[in-house]
Protein backbone atom coordinates (compact mmCIF):
# COMPACT_ATOMS: atom_id res chain seq x y z
CA UNK A 1 0.00 0.00 0.00
CA UNK A 2 1.59 3.18 -1.00
CA UNK A 3 2.33 5.72 1.73
CA UNK A 4 0.95 9.56 1.63
CA UNK A 5 2.93 11.87 1.13
CA UNK A 6 3.01 14.38 4.32
CA UNK A 7 2.22 17.35 1.87
CA UNK A 8 -0.93 15.24 0.65
CA UNK A 9 -2.07 14.69 4.02
CA UNK A 10 -1.78 18.54 5.18
CA UNK A 11 -3.86 19.40 1.86
CA UNK A 12 -6.46 16.96 3.30
CA UNK A 13 -6.70 18.98 6.63
CA UNK A 14 -6.68 21.94 4.93
CA UNK A 15 -9.72 21.32 3.01
CA UNK A 16 -11.41 19.52 5.44
CA UNK A 17 -11.05 23.16 7.63
CA UNK A 18 -12.91 24.87 4.78
CA UNK A 19 -16.24 22.52 5.16
CA UNK A 20 -15.04 20.55 2.14
CA UNK A 21 -17.13 16.85 1.93
CA UNK A 22 -15.04 14.21 2.25
CA UNK A 23 -16.21 13.12 -1.63
CA UNK A 24 -15.14 16.26 -2.66
CA UNK A 25 -11.55 15.98 -1.07
CA UNK A 26 -11.26 12.63 -2.43
CA UNK A 27 -11.81 13.90 -6.10
CA UNK A 28 -9.76 16.95 -5.63
CA UNK A 29 -6.21 14.93 -4.34
CA UNK A 30 -7.09 11.60 -6.44
CA UNK A 31 -7.46 9.90 -3.19
CA UNK A 32 -9.77 7.68 -1.68
CA UNK A 33 -12.61 8.55 0.58
CA UNK A 34 -11.95 6.22 3.14
CA UNK A 35 -8.02 7.58 3.00
CA UNK A 36 -9.08 10.85 3.37
CA UNK A 37 -11.54 10.23 6.23
CA UNK A 38 -9.05 7.93 8.42
CA UNK A 39 -6.52 11.02 8.09
CA UNK A 40 -9.25 13.57 9.19
CA UNK A 41 -9.81 11.25 12.09
CA UNK A 42 -6.75 10.46 12.99
CA UNK A 43 -5.78 15.13 12.88
CA UNK A 44 -9.41 14.87 15.67
CA UNK A 45 -7.89 12.25 17.50
CA UNK A 46 -3.76 12.74 17.59
CA UNK A 47 -3.81 16.43 16.83
CA UNK A 48 -1.02 15.29 13.82
CA UNK A 49 -0.93 13.25 10.45
CA UNK A 50 2.63 12.22 10.95
CA UNK A 51 3.33 8.60 11.74
CA UNK A 52 3.11 7.59 14.87
CA UNK A 53 5.62 5.55 16.76
CA UNK A 54 4.89 2.16 17.73
CA UNK A 55 3.05 1.86 14.36
CA UNK A 56 3.86 -1.47 12.73
CA UNK A 57 4.67 -4.96 13.21
CA UNK A 58 6.03 -5.52 16.81
CA UNK A 59 9.83 -6.53 16.60
CA UNK A 60 9.81 -10.27 17.46
CA UNK A 61 13.88 -10.16 18.81
CA UNK A 62 14.19 -6.81 20.82
CA UNK A 63 17.64 -5.07 21.12
CA UNK A 64 18.32 -7.72 23.94
CA UNK A 65 17.22 -10.93 22.69
CA UNK A 66 19.52 -9.47 19.71
CA UNK A 67 22.76 -9.19 21.79
CA UNK A 68 22.01 -12.67 23.84
CA UNK A 69 21.92 -14.41 20.24
CA UNK A 70 25.08 -12.71 19.00
CA UNK A 71 26.65 -13.48 22.32
CA UNK A 72 25.78 -17.09 22.22
CA UNK A 73 27.01 -17.16 18.20
CA UNK A 74 30.33 -15.80 19.20
CA UNK A 75 31.01 -18.12 21.56
CA UNK A 76 30.19 -21.17 19.70
CA UNK A 77 30.31 -20.46 15.89
CA UNK A 78 28.75 -23.60 15.06
CA UNK A 79 25.47 -22.70 16.31
CA UNK A 80 22.66 -22.63 13.30
CA UNK A 81 19.67 -20.62 13.11
CA UNK A 82 17.70 -23.70 13.61
CA UNK A 83 19.41 -24.12 17.18
CA UNK A 84 18.49 -20.95 17.66
CA UNK A 85 14.85 -21.02 16.46
CA UNK A 86 14.44 -24.43 18.54
CA UNK A 87 15.89 -22.62 21.88
CA UNK A 88 13.75 -19.44 21.71
CA UNK A 89 10.62 -22.04 20.92
CA UNK A 90 11.06 -23.87 24.04
CA UNK A 91 11.04 -20.54 25.61
CA UNK A 92 7.56 -19.45 23.77
CA UNK A 93 8.95 -17.08 21.14
CA UNK A 94 8.37 -17.86 17.02
CA UNK A 95 10.72 -16.61 14.96
CA UNK A 96 11.65 -18.13 11.44
CA UNK A 97 15.55 -18.79 10.86
CA UNK A 98 15.48 -16.39 8.34
CA UNK A 99 14.48 -13.35 10.90
CA UNK A 100 17.75 -14.50 13.06
CA UNK A 101 19.81 -14.46 10.15
CA UNK A 102 18.69 -11.04 8.45
CA UNK A 103 17.63 -9.00 11.63
CA UNK A 104 20.11 -10.48 14.13
CA UNK A 105 23.24 -11.92 12.95
CA UNK A 106 23.81 -10.72 9.56
CA UNK A 107 23.12 -6.73 11.17
CA UNK A 108 26.20 -7.99 13.69
CA UNK A 109 28.44 -8.79 10.98
CA UNK A 110 28.11 -12.66 11.74
CA UNK A 111 27.72 -14.09 8.28
CA UNK A 112 27.42 -18.10 7.63
CA UNK A 113 30.98 -19.11 5.81
CA UNK A 114 32.71 -22.70 5.39
CA UNK A 115 35.07 -23.53 8.08
CA UNK A 116 38.65 -22.98 7.13
CA UNK A 117 40.19 -26.75 7.50
CA UNK A 118 43.29 -26.79 9.86
CA UNK A 119 45.54 -29.40 11.04
CA UNK A 120 45.19 -30.65 13.95
CA UNK A 121 47.31 -29.77 16.48
CA UNK A 122 47.67 -30.61 20.28
CA UNK A 123 48.86 -28.39 23.04
CA UNK A 124 52.56 -29.27 22.50
CA UNK A 125 52.29 -29.03 19.05
CA UNK A 126 51.33 -25.17 19.55
CA UNK A 127 54.35 -24.90 22.04
CA UNK A 128 56.54 -26.49 19.04
CA UNK A 129 55.47 -24.03 16.56
CA UNK A 130 56.01 -21.09 19.52
CA UNK A 131 59.36 -21.81 19.80
CA UNK A 132 60.08 -22.51 16.33
CA UNK A 133 58.80 -18.95 15.53
CA UNK A 134 60.81 -17.11 18.44
CA UNK A 135 64.09 -18.82 17.34
CA UNK A 136 64.01 -17.78 13.81
CA UNK A 137 62.21 -13.97 14.07
CA UNK A 138 65.36 -12.64 13.57
CA UNK A 139 66.61 -14.58 10.99
CA UNK A 140 67.52 -11.97 7.74
CA UNK A 141 65.56 -12.44 4.11
CA UNK A 142 68.30 -14.12 2.51
CA UNK A 143 67.71 -17.24 5.27
CA UNK A 144 63.76 -17.68 4.25
CA UNK A 145 64.81 -17.24 0.54
CA UNK A 146 67.11 -20.68 0.96
CA UNK A 147 64.49 -22.49 2.71
CA UNK A 148 62.84 -25.14 1.19
CA UNK A 149 59.46 -25.89 2.82
CA UNK A 150 57.75 -29.08 2.64
CA UNK A 151 54.48 -31.14 3.28
CA UNK A 152 51.62 -33.21 2.61
CA UNK A 153 48.01 -31.75 1.50
CA UNK A 154 44.92 -34.05 1.26
CA UNK A 155 42.31 -33.73 -1.75
CA UNK A 156 39.15 -35.18 -1.00
CA UNK A 157 37.57 -37.39 -3.99
CA UNK A 158 34.30 -36.83 -3.97
CA UNK A 159 33.81 -33.35 -2.16
CA UNK A 160 33.97 -33.08 1.48
CA UNK A 161 31.88 -35.92 3.21
CA UNK A 162 29.55 -32.92 5.11
CA UNK A 163 29.49 -29.39 4.73
CA UNK A 164 29.96 -27.32 7.81
CA UNK A 165 29.05 -23.65 8.75
CA UNK A 166 30.13 -21.62 11.22
CA UNK A 167 28.90 -17.69 11.69
CA UNK A 168 31.83 -15.26 12.13
CA UNK A 169 33.00 -11.77 11.44
CA UNK A 170 34.93 -10.66 8.26
CA UNK A 171 38.71 -10.92 9.63
CA UNK A 172 38.26 -13.72 11.84
CA UNK A 173 38.70 -16.99 9.56
CA UNK A 174 41.64 -18.47 10.88
CA UNK A 175 40.54 -18.35 14.91
CA UNK A 176 40.46 -21.77 16.46
CA UNK A 177 37.03 -21.68 16.88
CA UNK A 178 36.53 -20.55 13.20
CA UNK A 179 37.98 -23.72 12.03
CA UNK A 180 37.58 -27.50 11.26
CA UNK A 181 40.88 -29.39 12.44
CA UNK A 182 41.67 -32.04 9.72
CA UNK A 183 43.80 -35.36 9.70
CA UNK A 184 46.54 -36.00 6.75
CA UNK A 185 46.01 -39.84 6.50
CA UNK A 186 42.26 -40.38 5.86
CA UNK A 187 40.85 -42.99 3.73
CA UNK A 188 38.71 -41.48 -0.12
CA UNK A 189 41.29 -38.95 -0.63
CA UNK A 190 44.26 -38.87 -2.61
CA UNK A 191 47.90 -37.65 -0.66
CA UNK A 192 50.22 -35.33 -2.33
CA UNK A 193 53.33 -34.24 -1.44
CA UNK A 194 55.31 -31.07 -2.52
CA UNK A 195 57.62 -27.86 -1.54
CA UNK A 196 57.84 -24.50 -2.54
CA UNK A 197 60.58 -21.84 -1.51
CA UNK A 198 60.51 -18.01 -1.86
CA UNK A 199 61.46 -18.33 -5.36
CA UNK A 200 58.16 -20.46 -6.18
CA UNK A 201 57.22 -23.91 -6.17
CA UNK A 202 59.25 -27.34 -6.34
CA UNK A 203 57.78 -30.77 -7.46
CA UNK A 204 54.94 -32.17 -6.43
CA UNK A 205 54.08 -36.05 -5.94
CA UNK A 206 51.30 -38.35 -5.83
CA UNK A 207 51.22 -40.89 -2.81
CA UNK A 208 50.36 -44.30 -3.63
CA UNK A 209 48.82 -45.99 -0.45
CA UNK A 210 49.48 -45.45 3.07
CA UNK A 211 52.30 -43.34 3.14
CA UNK A 212 55.46 -45.07 5.32
CA UNK A 213 58.28 -43.63 6.64
CA UNK A 214 60.47 -45.65 3.88
CA UNK A 215 58.43 -44.17 1.14
CA UNK A 216 58.66 -40.54 2.23
CA UNK A 217 62.69 -40.98 1.98
CA UNK A 218 62.08 -42.15 -1.46
CA UNK A 219 59.49 -39.15 -2.19
CA UNK A 220 62.46 -36.98 -0.68
CA UNK A 221 65.04 -38.69 -2.89
CA UNK A 222 63.45 -38.01 -6.15
CA UNK A 223 62.54 -34.68 -5.69
CA UNK A 224 64.26 -32.44 -3.18
CA UNK A 225 67.32 -31.72 -5.10
CA UNK A 226 65.37 -31.60 -8.44
CA UNK A 227 63.29 -28.70 -6.50
CA UNK A 228 66.81 -26.88 -5.49
CA UNK A 229 68.13 -26.82 -8.96
CA UNK A 230 64.57 -25.51 -9.68
CA UNK A 231 64.34 -23.14 -7.40
CA UNK A 232 67.68 -21.91 -7.96
CA UNK A 233 68.78 -21.66 -3.83
CA UNK A 234 72.08 -21.66 -2.90
CA UNK A 235 73.55 -25.04 -2.96
CA UNK A 236 76.10 -24.70 0.22
CA UNK A 237 73.53 -22.78 2.55
CA UNK A 238 69.79 -24.21 1.70
CA UNK A 239 67.93 -25.02 4.65
CA UNK A 240 65.35 -28.57 4.42
CA UNK A 241 62.12 -27.64 6.35
CA UNK A 242 59.54 -30.39 7.33
CA UNK A 243 57.06 -30.69 9.87
CA UNK A 244 57.67 -33.28 12.85
CA UNK A 245 55.37 -35.78 11.31
CA UNK A 246 55.90 -39.20 12.75
CA UNK A 247 56.88 -40.32 9.52
CA UNK A 248 59.20 -37.30 9.05
CA UNK A 249 60.78 -38.00 12.43
CA UNK A 250 61.23 -41.43 11.63
CA UNK A 251 65.24 -43.17 11.93
CA UNK A 252 64.94 -43.69 8.21
CA UNK A 253 64.44 -40.06 6.68
CA UNK A 254 66.64 -38.64 9.54
CA UNK A 255 69.84 -40.79 7.94
CA UNK A 256 68.98 -39.71 4.63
Amino acid sequence: RRELSQDIRNKIIDKHRKGKAYKTISKQLEVPVTTAAHIIQKFKTHGTVANLPGRGWKRKIDDKLSRRIVGTVSKEPRTTSKDIKGELLDQGTSVSDRTICRCCLTQSGLHGRRPRRTPLLKGNHKKARLEFAKMHIDKPQSFWENVLWTDETKLELFGKAHQLYVHRLKNEASEEKNTVPTVKHGGGSVLFLGCFAASGTGCLEVVQGKMKSQDYQGILDRNVLPSVRKLDLSRRSWVFQQDNDPQHTAKNPKKG
